[in-house]
């Protein structure tokens, strides 16, 4: 009996020190996933953001002051428009766009819009034919990124850009057939505007969305010329975003690159100008790990700048990440 008892408290111990060492590697592992997904997920975001507004030399402030300095071949106010090189949306889909798997309801969406940070040198231009061409040795330059046919293009030098979907690609000849619409003539006629570069134009949208596995995941959807998209999970366990944005204390028109004022999207408006006030983001991600992480510390509910999120009660580890990104191509004015 003795020799049972001792026996009994021995195992006790063994249990114990077992389930305190799994509740301690389950918190560790659940940490480690959530941090490594909250960074990739800033990683993903932040890449884009400080590309907003990026039109080859003609930049988003620049071309705000000079009239016709850019020119979007698309609907104003439709899933393409590239006047509005960023928008966001309070707890809402973007107009016109179609998401797929759909946002996941209560948080925010970011729509962004761009040239590609690396273009081609045009090596020749037919107004009349509406084409320009490039070596079609650097054409994998546009392809970069997983965008095998890129089908929306932006045509740009230091003085005008034009963003449009082509009529016609030949990426073995390196051609480009532009509506008639763009006016090629004008890069040609403008000596001093320096090189014309040919470069993919990027309409994206960043929101929340049910992952493969189960989970919420971070999504980023590229925005097609009738607004379906083509998606792709990026992180998963993101289960929640927010946003909060910088507002010049000038008016779009004469910007200053001091940022007076944050609030949601409906703080910043619904017109272009009023969002090209915007030079600063910041962002909220709520991250979970993908397995419960048996700690108390899970079941404490989380903030998103400064509103608590929905307590969940699942035993995953749950951590906020947050920061600040300044749009680069509207820093003080340039």
């Amino acid at each position: 009996m003795i020799a049972l008892l001792i026996g009994s408290i021995l195992l006790i111990g063994v249990v114990q020190i077992f389930s305190a060492s799994r509740t301690a590697y389950q918190l560790s592992e659940g940490m480690s996933r959530v941090q490594e997904n909250g960074r990739f997920a800033l990683d993903y975001l932040q890449r884009d953001l400080r590309m907003a507004g990026h039109f080859g030399c003609v930049n988003d402030q620049a071309r705000g002051q000079i009239a016709g300095a850019l020119t979007s071949h698309f609907t104003a106010n439709g899933p393409m428009d590239f006047g509005f090189s960023v928008r966001g949306y309070d707890n809402a889909d973007p107009a016109g766009i179609t998401l797929s798997p759909a946002r996941r309801a209560g948080t925010d969406v970011l729509v962004l819009r761009f040239m590609s940070g690396n273009g081609i040198p045009i090596t020749a231009i037919d107004p009349a034919g509406s084409t320009v061409d490039v070596d079609p040795a650097k054409w994998t330059v546009l392809t970069d990124g997983g965008v095998a046919a890129p089908t929306v293009f932006g045509v740009a030098d230091c003085a005008f850009a034009d963003v449009f979907a082509a009529d016609s690609v030949n990426a073995g000849a390196g051609q480009v057939a532009a509506p008639s619409t763009v006016d090629l003539a004008r890069y040609g006629a403008n000596p001093e505007g320096g090189p014309t570069m040919l470069y993919r134009a990027e309409s994206v949208v960043y929101y929340i969305g049910a992952g493969a596995g189960g989970q919420p995941s971070l999504w980023r959807a590229r925005v097609n010329t009738d607004g379906s998209t083509t998606s792709e999970e990026l992180v998963e366990g993101i289960e929640d975003m927010q946003f909060r944005y910088g507002m010049d204390r000038r008016p779009a028109t004469n910007p200053s690159g001091y940022i007076a004022t944050q609030g949601g999207a409906a703080d910043v408006g619904t017109t272009e100008v009023e969002w090209r006030r915007v030079g600063q983001i910041q962002v909220a991600l709520l991250a979970a790990s993908p397995n419960a992480a048996a700690s108390a510390q899970a079941q404490t509910v989380p903030t998103l700048f400064g509103v608590n999120a929905a307590p969940a009660s699942d035993g995953r580890y749950r951590t906020v990440y947050e920061t600040s990104i300044a749009l680069r191509n509207r820093l003080y004015g340039n």
